[in-house]
């Protein structure tokens, strides 16, 4: 269990850190925003518990597809909210257009690997 509390403690503490940076530059908050902090802490968290550096890379395999759809939001966001779009609305409808590429893309990585 104390394990478990240092994991969310670390994971916690880097996603605080990064809003509090962003909060004071948008330009570095974007810098570490876009690190895959928590890609990076996902992996490093299976490592630690399994020790399998196959698991790693196919975790980390899985992530380089899964990117893609993610980028969605990125771009759609802007969109909306320069076209006056109210921030909650444009943030839940670039949110559901995420999902949706991503089930896209989960479905056609299933089929690709013959699942």
């Amino acid at each position: 269990m104390a394990w478990q509390i240092v994991r969310v403690v670390v994971s916690v503490a880097v996603i605080i850190a990064v809003s509090e940076v962003a909060s004071r530059s948008s330009t570095l908050g974007a810098v570490l925003a876009s690190i895959p902090l928590v890609s990076v802490l996902g992996m490093m968290w299976l490592y630690l518990d399994t020790g399998e550096t196959e698991t790693v890379a196919a975790l980390s395999r899985d992530i380089v597809w899964l990117v893609i759809p993610s980028l969605v939001l990125f771009v759609l966001l802007p969109i909306l909210l320069e076209r006056d779009w109210g921030f909650w609305t444009a943030l839940a409808t670039s949110i559901a257009a995420t999902v949706g590429c991503y089930l896209l893309t989960i479905a056609a990585m299933s089929r690709l690997r013959g699942g």
